[in-house]
């Protein structure tokens, strides 16, 4: 069985549609399925649609958490949630588009046991942070102390053994795409074009993107922290020769003060930022030291569990696990 976990957050306009997709694209694989959907807290009526979705198809799986947990927790419930033999992440804003689905499965049945979507082209979008992506992607690529697939996001295909794998890692603050590839195993690449939304706003804030680099960089990288001890090293360098240069070029006086103060802001600043640096790997130490869960489920719907409470010709269609 294949399984699909999509996290939900307010999506109310786009979950018939794109479930609708989704079945389609999973129909003409020949597999059995499920799809596993995440309320990651809605506010608006996307639970409510969900359920109504299990009355009518029977593959249909959600998992209510107690909150809005942010988008690596409720990835994280679905993982924990998912029964197949290989698991599909991806968002249900069709950006990341159903269509491809049958080509990760191919790629599994190949042989491949981690399965990476990788964006070919990037639709053109009116905000700036979307054009920014690719920029994050190269930084992190450089940075990295692993190698990770640039241009790659959740969008891709684990089979059972690479999700047991990481659903046994303990650390609380994720990045799914790095985890995914440094798990290891047989891995292939599929290509696609990453769509626009289909509707709605983007349900990520500026500060939860900020988080979500932060969280990929720190998780795979200790380079931020060697930076640190370069930059120190250059200004005990470069301020004596800043001295050393503003000396000949200005009076003594007016020198000297322009050569305290450059001296004052630059090793300032240097300490600052590091200071920061080092803040950001404390903060996920701490995190990682308390080990709370990445979420929490309220509940967990399953169709066959509503069976019972449809008319007997309704029961039939349904695939009683």
């Amino acid at each position: 069985m294949v399984s699909v976990v999509v996290p939900i957050y307010n999506e109310e306009e786009l979950v018939s549609k794109f479930h609708e997709a989704v079945a389609n694209a999973l129909n003409q694989t020949g597999e059995d399925w499920e799809v596993v959907y995440v309320n990651d807290g809605s506010r608006d009526a996307s639970l409510g649609l969900l359920r109504e979705l299990q009355t009518f198809d029977p593959g249909v799986v959600v998992v209510d958490l107690s909150r809005n947990w942010g988008h690596m927790g409720a990835l994280s419930a679905g993982l924990q949630t998912a029964r197949g033999d290989a698991v599909i992440l991806m968002d249900g804003d069709f950006q990341d588009p159903p269509e491809v689905l049958p080509e990760l499965i191919q790629a599994w049945r190949n042989g491949a046991q981690v399965v990476t979507a990788v964006r070919r082209s990037r639709e053109e979008s009116r905000k700036v942070l979307a054009k920014l992506f690719p920029l994050f992607y190269r930084v992190l690529g450089a940075m990295s102390d692993y190698p990770i697939p640039l241009n790659a996001g959740i969008f891709g295909l684990m089979d059972r053994q690479a999700v047991d794998a990481v659903n046994n890692l303990r650390e609380g603050n994720r990045y799914l795409p790095g985890l995914r590839a440094w798990v290891g195993y047989k891995t292939d690449v599929v290509y696609y074009d990453r769509q626009d939304r289909a509707g709605g706003d983007g349900k990520l804030s500026f500060m939860s993107r900020i988080k979500y680099a932060m969280d990929a960089i720190t998780s795979f990288s200790y380079k931020p922290l060697r930076l640190c001890f370069a930059l120190s090293m250059a200004s005990l360098i470069l301020v004596p020769v800043l001295s050393i240069i503003a000396v000949f070029v200005g009076g003594p006086v007016v020198t000297a003060a322009l050569a305290l103060g450059a001296a004052i802001f630059l090793v300032g600043g240097l300490m600052l930022m590091c200071l920061g640096i080092l803040g950001e790997y404390l903060g996920r130490i701490y995190d990682e030291v308390r080990e709370r869960p990445l979420s929490i489920i309220q509940q967990v719907y399953r169709a066959a569990e509503i069976a019972e409470t449809l008319p007997e010709e309704r029961q039939k269609i349904f695939r009683v696990a």
